[in-house]
């Protein structure tokens, strides 16, 4: 499931192996972190069945509380995983992944972060409501048409649909603004 490697956005429809491709990786991950994670979490659009996405599974380490982070970095780097820091987003640590077969986003949240909440929160929307989860690919499918080489065209595009289904969720207007900044820089 490698990405195209000219930086093209690329979104393709569902595709039935991306939860036995984030198990893979699970598989090889959890091992090495699993006394000192609380879990690993298939986030982003490939862990909605259905919805049309990036074919780049997204993965989510859960820690109790930022200082396990050091730990998490030093285990992750015998894994080939490089710490890229938080890349602008509060309480998200980005990773990239060392060379292998399945193209994959690696994260390491504190469990009562922003970031982690609002993955979770639109991952469990979505699954649950299928009506929203088509809106959401179309609109994907319709940004990545229209900014082909513009990753934050394309994020920025996505932030209005994401923050409306978070408002529900209870998110604080604060947090909002803040996903707001972060996906429109």
């Amino acid at each position: 499931m490698p990405s195209n490697p000219q930086g093209t956005i690329v979104v393709v429809d569902y595709d039935a192996r991306w939860p036995d491709a984030f198990e893979a990786l699970r598989a090889v991950i959890w091992p090495h972190v699993n006394d000192i994670a609380l879990a690993i979490e298939h986030v982003g659009s490939t862990s909605v069945p259905g919805l049309a996405a990036k074919p780049i599974i997204d993965l989510d380490i859960v820690i109790e509380a930022r200082d396990r982070l050091p730990a998490i970095i030093a285990r992750l780097a015998r894994l080939g995983y490089r710490h890229e820091g938080d890349l602008g987003i509060a309480d998200r640590e980005a990773f990239a992944q060392p060379k292998g077969p399945i193209d994959h986003h690696l994260y390491v949240c504190p469990k009562e972060s922003i970031a982690l909440r609002n993955h979770l929160a639109l991952r469990d929307h979505l699954r649950a409501h299928p009506a929203d989860a088509a809106v959401y690919g179309a609109l994907k499918k319709k940004l990545a048409k229209t900014h082909p080489h513009d990753i934050d065209a394309y994020v920025a595009g996505k932030t209005d649909f994401v923050l409306a289904i978070l408002a529900r969720y209870g998110f604080a207007s604060h947090s909002l603004d803040a996903i707001r900044r972060a996906n429109t820089r």
